[in-house]
């Protein structure tokens, strides 16, 4: 005996596959717009303003400590090869017999097997931290009163700048509230930004000038190295100490 199918049951079942399909559609489009919410832009805050500030400040951080950092390296190696190289003119100058004093003292920068030939610099001396170097004659005679090399850094414009010079005593004079002092000329040798410094070119004028320098003490005639300095540098500015 057959049963009849339930009037109810016969329409549900041809609805099924519609109903299906209309709640995959509906759980697809809920997701995209669950998606799309959670993407779209939230609505600026009071703390906003200062989260995109300090953004901007941590990208300014980051990249001025890089720039400083680049720019010590730089200092550290140009000191280096500086601190050296006064080294080298004093030693070649002690073995005639003429004294020279160095600051930083060598002491800082240089361990000795036999001092003062017998040296190496030191991997623990911090040279980044050397502002400037000077290498002075103590020799009295021929009126050599403090004639000067010296290396110094200085800042203009907010560029690191490297400024060499040689500085030389021409006499005394007498100011009425302060009484006696040196007059001292100076010759500028190189002056040049500090990431535009290039060694090779300060190594040709040291070059040209100890050599300028040292015939004068052979000759004992210090007016050498004065006419060398006048031909081919410009004078700086004088001052009194």
């Amino acid at each position: 005996m057959s049963q009849e199918v339930p009037e109810a049951f016969r329409v549900i079942s041809w609805m099924v596959p519609d109903i299906m399909v209309f709640c995959t559609t509906f759980i697809w489009w809920e997701h995209i717009r669950r998606w799309g919410m959670a993407m779209a832009p939230k609505k600026a805050t009071k703390d906003d303003w200062f989260q995109a500030l300090d953004a901007e400040l941590n990208k300014t951080t980051n990249e001025i400590e890089k720039n400083i950092g680049a720019q010590n390296m730089r200092k550290f190696e140009l000191n280096k090869t500086l601190i050296s190289d006064f080294w080298k003119i004093l030693l070649k100058f002690e073995q005639i017999g003429i004294h020279f004093a160095i600051d930083p003292p060598h002491e800082k920068f240089a361990r000795f097997d036999k001092y003062p030939f017998e040296w190496q610099l030191k991997d623990s001396y911090n040279f980044g931290e050397v502002s400037q170097i000077i290498l002075t004659d103590r020799t009295q005679d021929q009126g050599r009163v403090g004639d000067t090399l010296k290396a110094r850094y200085y800042v203009e414009e907010g560029v690191t700048h490297l400024r060499i010079t040689f500085e030389y005593c021409e006499g005394e004079h007498y100011y009425k509230y302060s009484g006696w002092k040196r007059i001292f000329a100076q010759h500028v040798l190189y002056d040049m930004p500090m990431d535009k410094v290039d060694t090779e070119t300060i190594h040709d004028i040291f070059a040209g000038l100890v050599k300028a320098w040292y015939e004068s003490h052979l000759r004992k005639n210090r007016n050498l190295v004065i006419e060398y300095l006048k031909a081919n540098f410009q004078a700086g500015e004088s001052f009194a100490i």
